[in-house]
């Protein structure tokens, strides 16, 4: 994928999730008392949960994976990398009389993933329900302001928990999947903001806005301090790449979510929601 160049930007570190603030989705996210029991109340024929990993790069997937079987044993998890016939085969290995959820490992719409998955399962020939994308939440918008201050981005004070000093004046949330994801990375960009207590903007890496009109419309509002915040899991794109960019612009970059606590908690909300609308 060609990223275009950047042009240049760097927060505030609240550790408190702003869990109250709305949230804007397709289907909602339950937790607390409305979660689904645990993995442990889950039947021994429950469907397969299959990591649907962009890229065909799946450590970061395997390192999520690796995590909800921790959280979760009596749960079958499988990564499946995109590409070639690398999905369709993880698929026709799971047990005939088993179904499975597949959870595509993006924060965001992306309609060619979703294309390349259902094509998948028909080759395949294996029942399944596809969730939705992990975004847009409040727990990603938490994840993004951990991965800014471990960047050295933003800081806070942990103890009072309120913000001290930004590191950065402007960030932008920089999403893949075109305008239609950038749109729905809007969200989450609001939270950030509210986290942060800067402008914050989202923008897409394949399509408009680009980083750079970002870039152009902090920097109109007077920010002069930037940073990029990856609102993506890792295999979706040449992370570096987008560093250097943004390195050479004069841009903060802090790192992909990767296998954050938030992401794992997601992926198994998706699971848990897809186990729901399973029920008659």
């Amino acid at each position: 994928m060609a990223l275009t160049p950047l042009d240049s930007a760097n927060v505030i570190y609240d550790d408190q999730p702003p869990e109250t603030l709305p949230v804007r989705g397709r289907s909602p996210l339950p937790s607390g008392r409305h979660r689904r029991p645990a993995s442990a109340d889950l039947p021994p024929d429950a469907p397969v949960l299959v990591l649907a990993v962009p890229g065909g790069r799946p450590d970061v997937a395997e390192e999520i994976a690796s995590l909800t079987r921790a959280a979760r044993t009596d749960l079958d998890v499988r990564v499946a990398p995109l590409g070639g016939s690398l999905f369709a085969d993880v698929l026709r290995d799971l047990p005939d009389d088993r179904s499975a959820v597949v959870v595509p490992l993006i924060t965001g719409p992306h309609s060619s993933m979703y294309r390349d998955i259902h094509d998948a399962l028909a080759d395949a020939g294996v029942k399944a329900t596809v969730t939705d994308p992990l975004g847009p939440h409040p727990l990603l918008a938490e994840a993004l302001h951990v991965r800014l201050a471990d960047a050295g981005l933003a800081r806070a004070d942990r103890i009072r928990q309120f913000s001290i000093g930004a590191a950065v004046d402007g960030v932008i949330v920089a999403t893949i999947g075109g305008a239609e994801a950038a749109g729905e990375a809007d969200m989450t960009a609001v939270l950030l903001a509210a986290r942060l207590a800067v402008p914050v903007i989202a923008a897409a890496v394949d399509g408009s806005p680009t980083v750079a009109d970002a870039v152009t419309r902090l920097r109109e509002s007077g920010a002069e301090r930037l940073a990029v915040a990856p609102y993506l899991i890792g295999p979706e794109l040449d992370y570096e790449q987008l560093a250097k960019l943004a390195a050479e612009a004069g841009l903060g970059c802090a790192a992909p979510l990767g296998a954050h606590s938030s992401v794992v908690r997601l992926v198994n909300l998706r699971y848990e929601i897809a186990l729901d609308e399973e029920q008659p």
